[in-house]
């Protein structure tokens, strides 16, 4: 064995009962690793279409050659000065597979270690040499740099370490490759790298989201990150998904890219690369939000502002505003067609009116160009609820619109009057729709939202219809503007008590509501409506005469025509529970349920009466 500091490499055992390798230069090793290790590549799909976005390259094998993990075998090829053509003979393993079997147009993803980013010579160039020999463009590829392996040092060196990596990053930059600040959450440089870095897409750390569905805690943080990315204009990845619930959780808060078992397994060279993965698309149909409806809206109000690409000259962007006179600023794509910002007039101002600043920016040889004009700029896919565009623009600083994506592709620029004459035609359907005494949603709402919930299997939901008992002869003796009283309160009594962000409550008319409860425990749901009901029950009791209120009745006259005794309102509710899970359940089965439950809650004493169906 070789002692320490002995040019002798490492024994490297191969497993499976192959002879031992052994011996003393790069070649050995080097040889080896082309052999024994190989690449799986794990998709990186849309939350919205299901489109292939990218694969991540995940070396395998190493265990062959001694290695418990890949970074063991980088490791080992750092100490023994030969981390450079490791790295070198793995990317170019890593692409000619990636090459082969992938659909064309997707993006590589690749993880850099923290001994690659420190010991690297000129790493930069020479891994754009091997992706070059590829015919792969530098856009095509993203690097992963942990979120832990920007954490600032404490010891001595420490601000020497960081400048290295921000050197190495920078060189990548320039390249016009992508930086993905990765396994966000985990470490402590998370806000500082997001700021200092400027990554193209954040990868959400999978503790954050394992569980999300059933987490509030976890929906909060992760939200916050999802609108501080697109407020910068940085595409958001949620790592680890593994269910259906926490999917579609990241989805509805706004993650525009998945990954995990969930999505498919790591493709090879036995397993199919797919353009477009069908269990995103199967379960974004079942679900059917109602974000097409915005599309639509974002579509008619859309601005195509003709962009640049990366790669344009000074002079271009100068011939580009003067020929569009009409923009103050420019949006700015990849190869791909990807935005990375936009070029604002107003930043060019100095340039152009100074005396020789045009002249000088036009000459190569300075080497200042489109790069150094580049600001982020907040952008959404066009599949995005209205309201949280409005939202994303608004923690922006003065941005002149909102980049809009579809698929990651650049379609269009909305601006701040079109963003809200979108949100202004939301609000005049909705307002169409909502009964106007309790501005609560009508028939055609409640309906929708129905269609939806019983097409959403993942989620658990009960279904609650209230009917107010005695209200026609309360109505025919107080009058209709007492009538209107009672429904009011009524109305405002559901808001306290039933109001969450689990509830859907809905006017169907007349004395009629309804009120939906998502992924609740029946228990739960019970209790509060049982404490709607005793409120409503007290505090109805102020719109009775006192001698009404002591007798505990009204003398009325039957539809019949008969003198009868009504005793004073209440309200009965008829509840239907469907479980998660697959359910052939459809709209009409739950009206017929519940004109069932309506004549059995009114003879209940508890005035509650509930069925599962599913």
């Amino acid at each position: 064995m070789a002692e320490p500091g002995d040019d002798m490499l490492t024994d490297i055992s191969v497993i499976d009962s192959r002879p031992s390798v052994r011996g003393n230069g790069t070649d050995l090793l080097l040889d080896a690793v082309r052999q024994e290790v190989y690449f799986v590549y794990q998709p990186i799909v849309s939350a919205y279409s299901g489109m292939c976005y990218g694969y991540e390259a995940l070396p395998q094998g190493q265990e062959r050659l001694g290695f418990a993990t890949p970074a063991a075998l980088y490791d080992h090829a750092d100490q023994n000065d030969i981390l450079l053509h490791l790295t070198l003979a793995l990317r170019e393993k890593a692409v000619r597979d990636f090459i082969r079997f992938s659909v064309r147009g997707e993006r590589l993803l690749l993880g850099l270690e923290r001994c690659l980013l420190l010991s690297l010579d000129d790493g930069p160039r020479r891994t754009a040499e091997v992706f070059g020999g590829f015919g792969l463009s530098p856009t095509a590829v993203c690097y992963a740099v942990p979120e832990t392996l920007l954490s600032p040092g404490t010891g001595a060196g420490a601000e020497a370490e960081a400048a290295a990596i921000g050197s190495v990053l920078d060189g990548y930059r320039r390249q016009s490759c992508l930086l993905v600040l990765d396994n966000f959450g985990a470490g402590t440089a998370g806000l500082k790298a997001l700021y200092e870095r400027q990554p193209n897409l954040v990868r959400i750390d999978r503790y954050f989201t394992v569980g999300i569905s059933t987490d509030e805690r976890k929906k909060l943080f992760v939200a916050t990150v999802v609108n501080l990315a697109h407020v910068l204009g940085i595409i958001v990845i949620a790592d680890g998904i593994a269910t259906e619930a926490d999917f579609l959780a990241c989805k509805q808060i706004g993650c525009d890219l998945v990954q995990g078992t969930f999505v498919g397994a790591p493709a090879g060279i036995t397993a199919a690369f797919n353009r477009t993965y069908g269990v995103i698309a199967d379960t974004n149909r079942r679900e059917r939000r109602e974000r097409r409806s915005d599309r639509k809206l974002l579509g008619e109000e859309l601005s195509l502002v003709p962009p640049l690409t990366i790669g344009d000259s000074m002079s271009k962007v100068f011939q580009a505003f003067r020929s569009q006179k009409e923009h103050d600023f420019l949006p700015i794509v990849d190869d791909r067609h990807q935005p990375v910002g936009i070029i604002r007039e107003v930043d060019l101002k100095d340039v152009i009116y100074s005396r020789y600043g045009k002249d000088l920016l036009n000459n190569k040889a300075l080497h200042r160009g489109l790069l150094d004009f580049l600001r982020p700029c907040p952008a959404c896919d066009i599949n995005t609820e209205a309201e949280k565009i409005l939202e994303t623009f608004s923690q922006s600083v003065n941005p002149p619109g909102i980049l809009l994506v579809d698929d990651f592709k650049y379609v269009g620029v909305l601006s701040a009057a079109s963003l809200l004459r979108v949100i202004n035609e939301k609000n005049l359907a909705l307002a169409r729709d909502q009964n106007p005494l309790t501005r609560l949603p009508g028939n055609s709402s409640i309906n929708d939202h129905l269609t939806v919930a019983l097409d959403t299997a993942v989620t658990s939901w009960i279904f609650a219809y209230f009917d107010l008992d005695n209200f026609k002869p309360f109505n025919d003796r107080y009058g209709f503007r007492q009538g209107d009283r009672a429904i009011l309160l009524f109305s405002e009594l559901m808001r306290t008590t039933l109001g969450t962000n689990q509830t859907f409550l809905g006017h169907i008319g007349g004395d009629d509501f309804f009120a939906s409860f998502r992924d609740l425990p029946a228990e739960v749901v019970t209790a509060r409506i049982e404490a709607l009901l005793g409120s409503f029950r007290r505090d109805v009791e102020s719109f009775y005469d006192a001698d009404s209120r002591e007798r505990g009745y009204i003398v009325g006259r039957s539809r019949e025509g008969t003198t009868q005794h009504f005793p004073l309102l209440t309200c009965s509710a008829a509840l239907v529970e469907i479980p998660a899970g697959p359910r052939v359940v459809t709209v009409d089965d739950l009206g017929d349920a519940i004109a069932i439950l309506k004549k059995t809650a009114k003879q209940a004493p508890s005035h509650m009466a509930m069925r599962r169906l599913g």
